[in-house]
């Protein structure tokens, strides 16, 4: 009996068991009872957006496409969304073994790397090595325990991907194929569009070094036919893709993202003009120069905001010699972030975005003994993701990339461009230990090279010193300190000697962490030389290396993503439980009222059980978000609460215990005005608003209004709600002479249609953010209707290319191996 296939399986087989193991000790808690308890998402993050609409669910069947309980009205499907597929099963939980979360997106990570690593014929045990590295890099249970799922499965699929396209470029154009279609689907339907965009920075940079060899070696019928085949892909994981692709585009025109037309500051609002997010916003979440190296140093600029100060800081000792009082002065300085990154308040820093020191030392290597033209741009694209980490600190090379590099400008947060790192420097890690100990010729290159490798390591330690002497040690954070008013005779010296204190403890810092560096790059010395001189097996030594690097790894990890992160079940219940106050307001049984509470911006805690005027989604509606600023910003603006039928306010006493507020002035669900103030564009429209009285007065700009409208009182007019819900609603209207109704709802232009007995009617923009409607005289059954097209041609585009893809996948599969049958497997490399 011909065993070969278990021989060959086996160490498959050992790496997935390893890969179980590692998650389930990882996420231990979870094998407890427990969940994580995510402070960004979680039950009252996400979930509390998306309650509404699975309770409409439960009774209905589906999913609406409207959600009224965050920011007054908002498209569901920017928070929930389902459509149609032809595959039965969620491919997501396949792959992960239908693992509990989070184990799953760690096992899932781990599966992918390890995939490319087997792709590329790589050892087992380097495969594992890398894929370890790879999923427990830091930055990864950081996101997690944010409770940014889709970031996470997003970056775990990115191996996937390229390793379906460097099977194409190597000639393995069916299996390349297959798999390429279905990592490409994954990455998109992960949902998040940044880390997509990133992704395909890398690719881009790895089909340039290719396109290079095959030009160099006059290869055009293979470059067509790479070329043709990646675009399949693409197209077909679109195609998949186009049900979230079409309606988020479609949002985004009218979302923040999209630009503005206004210029708020304070009470003064001007006219501008821009395309995708503010530059200051966008910028938001900057690292300074040095802040990259955290990915080989993880504390060398103090680990995360939240971090305080160790006992025996220097600014103690500094403070004391000023005179005060030392356990005043520890008690101070134990209130003082160890953190001094770029990312000042009101940005914070959740934690370092650490690969590995040793896998940080081996990438190095790697561009140093790495052979052929991709490895070079593959260094391109790491360097690029630096120098957009540093958002804001190299403002005219991201500013450029703002204005000039497509859909850039729709992102913000420059610090998570190391995401390409968190890639392409595990890869080159990888390679480095494949060429060094496992390539044809490993022992002659292990040889020629180690000249090479302590020269690399000498470099990385003189640049590690440099950084160390020349720094100035400041920070952001030190301008706050000395606008601080802290002396009482006036004068900056306890300032000057808190900020000195501070620079000491970073410099000492730093330098523990140079010194840290340094013990691990003797270890990766330690480990090649002893394989060089046959001391220790390659593959002993790579496992050497995997243990050290998981354990270090390990050990940062759990500082961020400790087992206090996790909660009991039950536990979790108790945060979705409606308050003394909820259960007052719930008593209310009108289908249409809304509830702001004052400290309910970024919180979707009353989304949960109430039509929140207020909330959180990081794309909201321009219109919305322009209210905010002029209006919410501070004391909310009456009219503008009345305006949006906000019937209860929930403030705080001065003890901090929330307090009712019951608001009898609140215009409703819908009203008849009396007059029209016309204005001429946004700028006059969003003050107008603010000193009018919208009850009586509708504003609205002069282009919206019907040609020949007018106007006349009608006190015996009457507007009534029958139905109410997300994606309809019903208006019995009279009136004698006719007139504007103005809808308690959020204007949305993308799908809302109208409909008067039957008869299609314009909404027109009305008071800024919200709908009116023109009804003629006598009764009349009014309906609104959300309906976009976008969802409906998404939906029959995502269920056709999920036939598509399992024809793809299916038939690439059969195809190549028949075709493995008539001829060798060619060897899968990363452009040698």
């Amino acid at each position: 009996m011909n065993n070969s296939w278990l021989k060959n399986a086996l160490p498959h087989v050992v790496a997935i068991l390893v890969f179980l193991i590692v998650s389930a000790l990882f996420c231990k808690p979870v094998m407890d009872g427990k969940t994580l308890d995510q402070h960004d998402t979680g039950v009252i993050g996400w979930r509390g957006s998306a309650q509404n609409a699975y309770e409409v669910k439960e009774k209905t069947g589906k999913l609406p496409l409207w959600n009224t309980n965050v920011f007054s009205g908002m498209p569901n499907y920017q928070i929930a969304m389902e459509g149609r597929s032809a595959i039965p099963v969620d491919l997501n939980k396949v792959i992960g073994l239908w693992l509990p979360k989070p184990m799953n997106f760690f096992f899932i990570a781990c599966v992918c790397f390890y995939i490319l690593c087997v792709i590329l014929r790589f050892n087992p045990m380097v495969g594992i090595f890398g894929a370890l590295a790879f999923a427990y890099s830091t930055y990864n249970p950081l996101i997690v325990s944010a409770g940014h799922e889709t970031k996470m499965m997003a970056i775990a699929y990115m191996p996937l991907l390229l390793g379906g396209l460097l099977l194409i470029f190597n000639k393995r154009y069916w299996i390349g194929l297959a798999l390429a279609t279905l990592g490409a689907v994954f990455e998109l339907m992960a949902n998040h569009p940044q880390i997509a965009y990133y992704f395909f920075l890398i690719a881009g940079a790895v089909t340039i070094g290719y396109i290079i060899i095959w030009i160099k070696n006059k290869d055009f019928k293979h470059f067509a036919i790479s070329v043709a085949l990646s675009a399949v892909a693409a197209l077909v994981a679109l195609g998949c893709y186009s049900l979230a692709y079409l309606t988020t585009t479609e949002y985004a025109r009218y979302t923040m993202r999209g630009g503005k037309s206004v210029e708020i500051q304070g009470n003064e609002v001007k006219a501008t003009s821009t395309q995708g997010l503010d530059t200051d916003y966008a910028m938001q979440y900057s690292m300074s120069k040095v802040e990259p190296i955290i990915m080989l140093m993880p504390k060398a600029v103090g680990g995360s905001s939240g971090t305080p100060l160790k006992e025996d800081s220097k600014v103690v000792e500094k403070l004391v010699e000023t005179g005060v009082p030392e356990m005043q002065a520890a008690q101070f300085a134990s209130q003082l972030p160890a953190y001094w990154g770029g990312m000042v308040p009101p940005d914070y820093s959740g934690g370092p975005a650490y690969i590995g020191a040793i896998i940080f030392i081996l990438a190095i290597i790697g561009f140093v003994v790495v052979r052929g033209p991709v490895k070079w741009t593959i260094l391109a694209v790491t360097i690029l993701s630096v120098l957009m980490s540093w958002g804001k600190y190299f403002l005219g090379f991201n500013q450029f990339l703002l204005d000039h590099l497509p859909l850039y400008n729709k992102f913000r947060a420059p610090s998570m461009a190391l995401v390409i790192c968190q890639l392409t420097l595990p890869l080159m890690a990888v390679l480095a230990v494949h060429t060094l100990f496992f390539a044809k010729d490993a022992r002659q290159q292990l040889t020629l090279q180690f000249k090479n490798i302590l020269y690399t390591l000498g470099g990385i330690t003189a640049v590690l010193l440099l950084l160390y002497i020349g720094q100035s040690y400041g920070s952001g954070f030190d301008q706050q300190i000395m606008q601080m008013q802290l002396d009482p005779n006036g004068g900056d010296r306890l300032n000057r000697a808190i900020v000195a204190g501070l620079k000491a403890d970073r410099q000492s810092m730093f330098g523990g962490q140079v010194l840290r560096s340094v013990v691990f790059m003797a270890i990766v010395l330690g480990v090649i030389f002893a394989c060089m001189k046959n001391w220790l097996r390659p593959v002993v030594g790579v496992a050497l290396l995997a243990v050290v690097t998981l354990l270090d790894l390990w050990v940062i990890d759990k500082q961020y993503f400790s087992d206090d992160h996790y909660v009991y079940k039950d536990d979790v219940q108790v945060q979705v439980t409606p308050t003394a106050i909820d259960q007052e307001i719930l008593k209310d049984k009108d289908p249409h009222y809304r509830v702001y509470d004052v400290a309910g911006m970024n919180s979707n805690r009353v989304s949960y059980f109430h039509r929140s005027a207020l909330g959180y989604h990081p794309a909201k509606l321009r219109l919305y978000q322009d209210v905010i600023e002029r209006y919410f910003s501070g004391t909310p603006n009456e009219q503008l609460l009345n305006a949006l039928d906000v019937r209860y306010i929930i403030s705080r006493d001065q003890q901090g215990q929330e307090v009712l507020i019951p608001n009898s002035n609140a215009y409703g669900a819908a009203w008849f005005v009396k007059a029209i103030k016309t204005v001429s564009d946004d700028v006059e429209e969003l003050q107008a608003i603010g000193i009018t009285n919208l009850k009586d007065t509708a504003v609205v700009q002069q282009k919206n209004i019907p040609a020949g409208l007018q106007i006349s009182a009608d006190s015996t007019a009457t507007v009534k709600l029958v139905k109410y819900t997300n994606d309809e609603i019903e208006y019995e209207a009279e009136s004698a002479t006719g007139g504007l109704i103005v809808l308690s709802e959020v204007y949305y232009p993308a799908g809302w249609n109208a409909y008067i007995n039957g008869k299609p009617a314009d909404i027109i923009r009305t008071n800024y953010v919200l709908r009116g409607l023109v009804v003629p005289q006598g009764k009349h059954q009014i309906k609104l209707v959300f309906e976009p097209t976008s969802f409906k041609k998404g939906d029959n585009i995502s269920y056709l290319s999920s036939w598509l893809l399992i024809i793809i996948v299916l038939g690439g599969c059969f195809l190549q191996w028949k075709t493995d049958k008539k001829h060798p497997k060619a060897d899968v490399t990363i452009g040698e």
